[in-house]
């Protein structure tokens, strides 16, 4: 079937399930770096059963599909997306209390709405979210962490839906957490929810630590620009950071893409970044670190 005769056939079919969708929408309005030309399709299904619906369908006609959160950690594409971006910011948000210790969440949970659920309940664990952008699909597909705290500590069991519409979960053990790797980063999965589980705290010294932790963020990260976090992963026995900082890559620009002079491990947008500047500056930092110290950058963020 050819691509728009599909496309068509996905926006009639949308229209039955009442799924809210736009077409060719900026995908610079959905990403934390304000980057990305347009997706054909910006989906938001409610539920798990409509994107169960929606996924079988793109599998069926050969569309494209791209399952997102809050875009903090993708570059998008100058020309766009041809296909199907699925965004479960506009579903997928429950969170509740299941035992005492235990948090059922949906993957269109931001982080700070986690953090602010379990500093209500008095559980500890994840004041290490507090500041860190994004959805809690997200944090749980790249194992996010910081300030010595991970995603494993805290995940329990993820629940998803297969490429064809399929249901399934994997428990901790299953999830094969690793720095800024899970599971999901090596099949097609798209994650629609999980369980968290926290330590009784006092609630006064759990927002104390995040003041602490949002603290320390404002005044080491370029916060005040759009980016995507780190760009680089953490290579062995060295910081990503150092050694750009160490090759005089600090301030580095390509078009409206910098490496910011506050961070080094951040390129921020300083407000007409395209891909293609971001991409271009990426590869300049590579092959510089490369050249000088021996060291491979390995991107953090997802390219589409």
């Amino acid at each position: 079937m050819p691509f728009e005769q599909a496309i068509a056939k996905l926006k009639r079919y949308l229209n039955t399930l009442n799924c809210v969708y736009f077409a060719n929408e900026s995908m610079r309005e959905h990403t934390s770096f304000k980057i990305g030309g347009p997706a054909e399709l910006f989906i938001q299904p409610q539920s798990d059963a409509i994107l169960a619906d929606i996924l079988s369908a793109c599998k069926k006609w050969n569309i494209p599909r791209l399952v997102m959160g809050n875009g903090s950690n993708l570059l998008v594409s100058d020309s766009g997306f041809r296909g199907a971006v699925l965004c479960t910011t506009g579903g997928f948000t429950n969170l509740e209390m299941i035992d005492s210790h235990t948090i059922r969440c949906g993957a269109g949970v931001k982080t700070s709405q986690l953090c602010i659920f379990a500093l209500e309940h008095a559980l500890s664990g994840f004041e290490f979210l507090w500041g860190i952008p994004g959805t809690m699909g997200g944090a749980a597909f790249m194992n996010a962490g910081a300030y010595g705290s991970e995603m494993v500590d805290v995940l329990k069991c993820c629940y998803h839906l297969t490429p064809d519409g399929t249901a399934g979960k994997f428990s901790a053990d299953q999830l094969d957490l690793r720095y800024r790797h899970s599971v999901y980063t090596d099949n097609d999965y798209s994650i629609t929810g999980m369980l968290l589980r926290g330590s009784p705290g006092d609630k006064t010294a759990i927002r104390e630590k995040m003041d602490d932790l949002m603290a320390r963020r404002k005044s080491k990260q370029p916060l005040e620009y759009p980016s995507a976090g780190s760009i680089f992963k953490r290579p062995p026995n060295h910081y990503a950071a150092a050694l750009i900082e160490q090759c005089g890559l600090k301030g580095r620009s390509v078009g409206g893409a910098a490496v910011s002079e506050k961070h080094a491990g951040f390129i921020i947008n300083t407000g007409s970044a395209t891909a293609a500047d971001v991409k271009a500056l990426i590869e300049q930092i590579q092959q510089k670190v490369f050249q000088q110290t021996g060291v491979q950058l390995e991107c953090e963020v997802r390219m589409v």
